[in-house]
């Protein structure tokens, strides 16, 4: 190890975003301002909480969520990003990725909220057309082409962890490892050299166990799942995550996809589709994509089989 490598200093720190913690880890001088640094990413993630969250009445998406049908709506740079994204991956995924679900995300319990039977059934009767279709940008404007309400969950989590990388980087720090619950981002090398590694959960809700460990460098990884946001309807948990084509949570999906991306709001959001997709239609989907992504499949005996896809996983 060089003399430089051995003079850094290991810089942890955390704060609360978005219902969980936001992490950073990073090796720096022994000069390094690290309250400062603190301070800087957790402004970056109240941003991005502030402009997206379903949870606050006064967002920039709930504004927008408000406005009538065919009205132009200015938005914040980053949140007309994630809704470029959005939009992108919805096309690219046939629909599976939708953030046009929030009518169905309050009416299950999954909002700010509890469940409500009337809104269940009125998610799940409703006329639909996808966000990709009914969402119309120019540089800083949007406007809905028909009424639909905008959720923002399956993409801003990781969109929350690319801001924290962004402003690691402002603070000249290129190697380091960022995230946001499950959610990371992989940035350089560790000062040995290596790769940065990160557990796959086994999907297992009672206790968090490793299923296997991913090297990353200058990537991200993203895991949707159904084993820890769900409610229980008729002694059955249902996952949090939405199937457009129903307005109401998947009925069966594997117990997990993990897809490792560019950008973490990517990986967030090819998650959730491919998650929605299945096992099937969503390994063909990720090789026609070139995404590396692996399912965790559960078989009658509840135990996790994998099905990977891409160079990491094959």
């Amino acid at each position: 190890m060089s003399k430089m490598s051995t003079e850094l200093v290991r810089v942890a720190l955390n704060g609360p975003t978005m219902g969980t913690r936001w992490s950073a880890l990073f090796f720096a001088g022994p000069d390094v301002d690290k309250e400062a640094i603190r301070g800087a990413l957790q402004a970056a993630v109240e941003e991005v909480d502030g402009q997206m969250s379903t949870w606050n009445a006064g967002s920039d998406l709930m504004r927008l969520n408000a406005a009538p049908v065919g009205e132009w709506v200015a938005v914040p740079a980053q949140l007309a990003a994630v809704l470029r994204l959005g939009i992108e991956i919805g096309r690219a995924s046939g629909g599976a990725f939708d953030i046009g679900m929030g009518d169905a995300v309050t009416a299950w319990g999954f909002g700010p909220g509890d469940a409500a039977p009337d809104g269940i059934r009125a998610a799940m009767t409703a006329s639909r057309r996808p966000a990709h279709e009914a969402l119309e940008m120019d540089d800083a404007r949007v406007r809905k082409a028909a009424a639909l309400k905008l959720d923002l969950n399956g993409i801003a989590k990781g969109y929350g962890v690319d801001r924290l990388a962004e402003t690691l980087r402002d603070h000249g720090i290129s190697d380091g490892l960022v995230g946001i619950d499950g959610e990371m981002r992989a940035m350089g090398l560790r000062p040995d050299g290596e790769a940065w590694t990160i557990a796959v959960e086994a999907p297992d809700a009672e206790r968090r166990t490793p299923h296997s460990i991913l090297a990353l460098q200058d990537a991200a990884v993203a895991t949707s799942g159904d084993y820890r946001h769900w409610v229980e309807v008729q002694g059955r948990r249902l996952s949090h995550t939405m199937d457009p084509r129903r307005g109401a949570p998947l009925i069966a999906s594997p117990a997990s996809v993990t897809v490792v991306a560019r950008t973490c709001a990517e990986a967030d959001a090819w998650a959730t589709a491919l998650m929605v997709l299945g096992p099937d239609k969503g390994a063909t989907l990720a090789r026609r994509s070139g995404l590396d992504a692996l399912f965790l499949l559960r078989d009658h005996n509840g135990d996790a089989r994998s099905l990977g896809v891409g160079q990491l996983f094959s």
